[in-house]
């Protein structure tokens, strides 16, 4: 009797192995509630049959049925392995694990107990598959005779069915009818360089996504360069604030076309005008205090007084995000300080570390005539603030050790924030020149963790425990007590100086408490958590001399240099931001998230579902929604080829050049018959 095909060991190994992963693929999709009817689902189908005919092949050139088995069920364990750890990082950490990280491994194990604490009941379902092959292998099939693979004819089919299955793969990432048009990157780009990674993830499930992931690390694939140009850009209403003709006049004479794509799109930007808040605090001292882990648990009365009175008496806004990336802390310092898009899955601010910006927050305040400084109650551990800070212009960094601040010297261990601003005030306010002074404090009392004991973490626990909350939220709600206490040490000082009415002080957060589990939050949030909501933070703007005012307006630290700069009346140019000034009345409402997501009044659109959830009856068309996408996706682009060949570095020099060369325009002598009018401006 002819066998059956189904009846041979390799064929029987490539259907089990292939069902295997595809399951785990399933699962991971259900948990992370990704569509499972859906396009990228018989994308990923074929991806799995392909990866098992690789895996299956190999196993089968040994005649040893123990190792035969062994090496399919070590797959299957490693890619249930691989995808837990995914969901456990998009859980934790709000991104997915990437090899362009890498430089952050060091610190993730700092607080792996607490990454391993954080996973749910339902991620350990990844393993079933696994579970099943084991008991495939070594109870249900164990009596089945296996021989080594002959290279006969029927094999060789395996030629052909390779070449279709890559041939069909590429066909789902290539054909229209098989592709969302709302997507915010193409499934084609992705493919070559997988930089959005909650999309990836989506289309092409968590293993392929860590290959193409892996390939562009060790082999960096070259930046999209097509060519921007402002031609056909409707032209804006004329305005008064003055900026440099400069870009246009270096973008026409530029070979480079990197830098040359940079200007031009840097030239076509909209500038924002002049507005009733430009030089409203001119000449007063600036604060500006990146609070560590802190989320609208701290607009708190009778929690913390201190925060609640800046809070309602000065400047604030309801809806304003601090959206989480790779390397938090340090990618969001970095985009507050600049306006720039930090690179998602890249620990931006180290590995470009050695960038200058001369249109960063410190570099507009220095020329102004400000003395400039940054501190932060900890060491270089995480971040090389010693160098990015000097680098965006500010005069001086202090870290822990120029503080004289003890640091414990391991995790979980941190600095008091009141310490540290008692320190910091003290070099501020006694500065011996007349020139006013901007600082930026960045804290750190209430990192993470929460589920360990620690000084400040148990400081006023029990008091808040008293009150019904959890051990871990007590321990965050004792810490934020601190930060607290340290906001109301800094208004006593600044009064005692005769220095508060003359000082603005600015508050933001780096990021939710994402050491605390979303129910851990609830606690102490009242507010839907899902669609980012989560990542809602604080912004305070503070002097005496302001009446209390609760904007609705949608934001997030991307526009904090504009909107200062413009306060402040210092010489900025608004094109060279990917933020805006949130006082202008032509600020476009709408906070973007690291991976595109983006959410208004009207709408929030989900970038790795491609889906957009309306609040109301008013929504958008496709074609808007893809004019949004569209101008998100060039504004990331744009910041990350800025960024990648420190494009600022670049223009500063340009301008300089191009302020020179006019200049000596300028003095030339006016020859006789001839009026000043005919001097090149």
């Amino acid at each position: 009797m002819k066998k059956s095909i189904f009846s041979d060991t390799y064929v029987n190994n490539l259907i089990f192995v292939t069902l295997g992963v595809f399951l785990i693929e399933v699962l991971f999709r259900a948990i992370s509630n990704f569509e499972l009817v859906d396009y990228a689902t018989l994308r990923i189908l074929i991806s799995s049959f392909i990866l098992s005919i690789v895996i299956t092949f190999l196993s089968s050139l040994t005649k040893r049925k123990w190792l035969r088995n062994i090496i399919n069920l070590a797959f299957l364990f490693v890619y249930a392995i691989y995808t837990w750890l995914q969901l456990g990082f998009i859980n934790y950490l709000g991104v997915y694990i990437s090899f362009n990280t890498t430089s952050q491994f060091g610190a993730v194990k700092d607080y792996i107990f607490d990454y391993l604490m954080s996973f749910k009941l339902v991620y350990y379902a990844i393993f079933l598959p696994f579970v099943m092959a084991i008991l495939w292998y070594l109870v249900i099939n164990r009596k089945r005779k296996y021989n080594k693979i002959n290279f006969n004819k029927s094999y060789l089919l395996l030629i052909p069915i390779l070449i279709i299955s890559i041939a069909s793969y590429y066909g789902t990432i290539t054909l229209p009818f098989m592709q969302n048009e709302l997507q915010i990157k193409s499934n084609k780009k992705l493919f070559v360089n997988p930089d959005v990674p909650t999309v990836a993830v989506n289309q092409f499930g968590t293993t392929v996504f860590g290959i193409l992931d892996l390939k562009t690390y060790l082999f960096p694939m070259p930046e999209e360069q097509e060519e921007y140009t402002a031609i056909g850009k409707e032209e804006s209403e004329p305005v008064i604030r003055e900026v440099t003709p400069a870009l246009e006049e270096i973008a026409a004479s530029e070979t480079n076309k990197k830098y040359k794509n940079l200007n031009n799109y840097f030239a076509a930007q909209k500038v924002t005008d002049y507005n009733e808040y430009t030089g409203m605090f001119e000449g007063k001292n600036v604060v500006v205090i990146l609070m560590e882990s802190v989320n609208e648990a701290i607009i708190n009365k009778e929690y913390f007084p201190n925060f609640y009175k800046l809070y309602i008496e000065g400047w604030h806004w309801e809806n304003n995000y601090s959206p989480r990336n790779s390397c938090a802390t340090g990618n969001n310092e970095f985009s507050a300080m600049t306006g720039l898009y930090s690179i998602y899955n890249t620990c931006t601010t180290n590995v470009y570390k050695n960038n200058t910006y001369f249109n960063a927050i410190f570099s507009l305040f220095n020329e102004k005539g400000y003395t400039t400084s940054s501190m932060h109650n900890f060491v270089e551990w995480y971040y090389y603030r010693k160098t990015i800070h000097p680098n965006m212009g500010s005069g001086t960094y202090y870290g822990a050790d120029k503080l004289k601040i003890k640091t414990a010297g391991y995790y979980g261990e941190w600095p008091s924030d009141v310490e540290f601003f008692d320190k910091a005030l003290e070099i501020v306010l006694n500065d011996d020149t007349d020139a006013p002074w901007m600082t930026w404090l960045t804290t750190v009392t209430s990192h993470q963790p929460y589920s360990s004991s620690s000084t400040y973490g148990d400081l006023y626990k029990d008091d808040f425990k008293k009150l019904g909350y959890s051990t871990s939220v007590s321990r965050y709600l004792s810490k934020l007590k601190v930060v607290d206490e340290a906001i109301g040490l800094m208004i006593e000082k600044l009064q005692t100086a005769g220095e508060l009415d003359n000082t603005v002080i600015v508050m933001l957060a780096d990021h939710y408490p994402y050491g605390l589990s979303k129910s851990q939050v609830s606690e102490i949030i009242d507010h839907d958590l899902n669609d980012y909501e989560i990542e809602k933070t604080p912004l305070v703007i503070y002097n005496t001399s302001m009446t209390s005012k609760a904007f609705t307006e949608y934001s997030s630290y991307i526009n904090l240099v504009p909107t200062l700069a413009n306060l402040m009346n210092l010489n900025y140019d608004p094109r060279l931001y990917m933020g805006a000034d949130l006082l202008s009345p032509d600020y476009e409402s709408k906070v973007v998230f690291a991976d595109g997501s983006w959410k208004d009044e009207k709408a929030y659109y989900n970038a790795s579902t491609s889906k957009i959830k309306y609040y109301g009856e008013d929504v958008y068309t496709s074609e808007e929604i893809q004019e949004i996408n569209n101008d998100i996706s060039l504004k990331i682009q744009m910041s990350s080829t800025a960024i990648k060949n420190n494009y600022f570095n670049y223009l500063e020099k340009k301008l300089k050049e191009y302020e020179e060369a006019h200049k000596q325009i300028e003095e030339l002598p006016v020859e006789e018959g001839t009026s000043d009018t005919n001097k090149v401006d």
